[in-house]
């Protein structure tokens, strides 16, 4: 898996060389957080809150909502984890918390564990000639590297490795001590700082390790679109792709090869290899039913991709919503047929006449309903009256079905 990395800085998006001097600033992160989530999560830093003079906080909740994030930089308390999760975040990066008085802080982690659920906590190591520094890098703790990976894989799902002296310099990875590193830890690892190439991108895939970018991206030495299909497992020459929709409802199944993917990233719709006709496939070039790439993501094995798209008109070739049959109808179908009928009210839809002040009124009628029913066909009756009139305010305020599964995400310790 490849992530590119959001860095802020005053509400900038920098990079740093060596943490400390400024080599580039950017004023876009919706925009590249945009464009980033296509291929992998973002992982987005707060240099502020890290540094201690600040905090980008407000910004950052924003940005969560708008693509897969995993966010770190100056995490320092659990308070700040669990809000940060409620925003929609995917996962918590902590650094200096976690070695305070040069050891691992149990406690801290312990809480951290119990609030937001081991598989969503990634320690970041920061290493200096193998041993671990915090503080923005100037305090070294005496820890090394190697020592202490048992004791955090008990409260840590992943683990964000930066070797130090390599960071932001542009030389390479050390890749003999990311061998090491792998050999000594069952954790999914990051690895990031100073990788440049594709040929070490695709070195650390088979190590089965993931890749941040940061400065090579920017900089344009590494495109992430190919950094993309050369952490894939090409165990073959096709690997299948299954499609789906963003509400999650499977499409259909498809081949991908390297060719047919790099004309996705570039032109932005779905295309495929045919089996049948050998050669490369554009979904919808005969129809018009085509797909726009919303993102793509590999399994835990890589070897199967998952592209999530925008459907135009039906999938399948025999007319259906999918090759598996129509859709079910769910809170997202009906969000969409509400949100349609509100940006293009007709006179005969009792949708587009529910305007705020009687969507309130009804709203109140139908829970006060619900709550007095007795009989199990009056509970699913009022039920699905609440879940309509819920939905038109959703709609009418802009908030996705999406954003409220995610809030009911975060109060999970468990992912969903």
């Amino acid at each position: 898996m490849v992530i590119a990395s959001i860095d802020l800085l005053n509400g900038k998006v920098v990079q740093l060389r060596q943490g400390r001097e400024k080599v580039l600033e950017r004023d876009d992160p919706f925009e590249l957080l945009k464009d980033f989530d296509r291929y992998g999560p973002t992982a987005v830093i707060d240099l502020d809150a890290a540094l201690g003079r600040g905090s980008n906080l407000s910004l950052i909740k924003q940005l969560v909502r708008s693509g897969e994030c995993r966010v770190g930089g100056g995490i320092r308390n659990v308070e700040t984890a669990v809000e940060l999760v409620a925003a929609g975040a995917r996962k918590i990066i902590v650094g200096s918390k976690v070695f305070e008085q040069d050891r691992v802080n149990r406690g801290f982690l312990t809480e951290l564990a119990g609030s937001v659920g081991r598989p969503r906590i990634i320690v970041a190591i920061d290493a200096l000639n193998e041993e671990i520094v915090t503080q923005g890098w100037q305090h070294r703790t005496g820890l090394k590297l190697t020592s202490i990976l048992a004791e955090l894989a008990e409260f840590a799902s992943g683990l964000l490795f930066t070797c130090v002296e390599r960071e932001g310099t542009m030389t390479g990875i050390d890749m003999n001590l990311v061998e090491k590193l792998r050999a000594a830890t069952e954790n999914q690892v990051t690895v990031a700082g100073g990788v440049t190439t594709i040929d070490e991108i695709r070195k650390l895939s088979h190590l089965g390790l993931d890749v941040q970018l940061g400065m090579s991206l920017y900089t344009g030495r590494i495109n992430l679109a190919q950094a993309f299909i050369e952490t894939l497992n090409w165990k073959s020459e096709l690997l299948p792709t299954i499609t789906q929709n963003s509400a999650g409802q499977v499409l259909m199944l498809g081949y991908s090869n390297r060719e047919s993917l790099d004309k996705t990233f570039a032109t932005g719709s779905m295309h495929y290899y045919s089996r049948s006709r050998g050669r490369l496939w554009l979904k919808g070039e005969t129809s018009g039913h085509t797909q726009t790439v919303v993102r793509l993501r590999a399994d835990c094995d890589r070897d199967t991709i998952l592209a999530t798209v925008e459907q135009q008109g039906p999938a399948c070739h025999l007319g259906t919503d999918s090759c598996f049959g129509d859709h079910r109808f769910d809170l997202n179908g009906l969000y969409d047929l509400v949100k349609a009928r509100l940006d293009n009210p007709q006179p005969t839809s009792y949708t587009a006449r529910l305007n705020p002040g009687l969507l309130r009124r009804k709203l109140l009628e139908e829970i006060q309903e619900l709550a007095d029913a007795g009989t199990m066909e009056e509970i699913v009756h009022e039920t699905a009256d609440v879940l309509y009139f819920l939905t038109v305010l959703l709609a009418r305020k802009g908030i996705k079905i999406g954003q409220v599964f995610g809030e009911l995400a975060s109060r999970r310790k468990e992912p969903i």
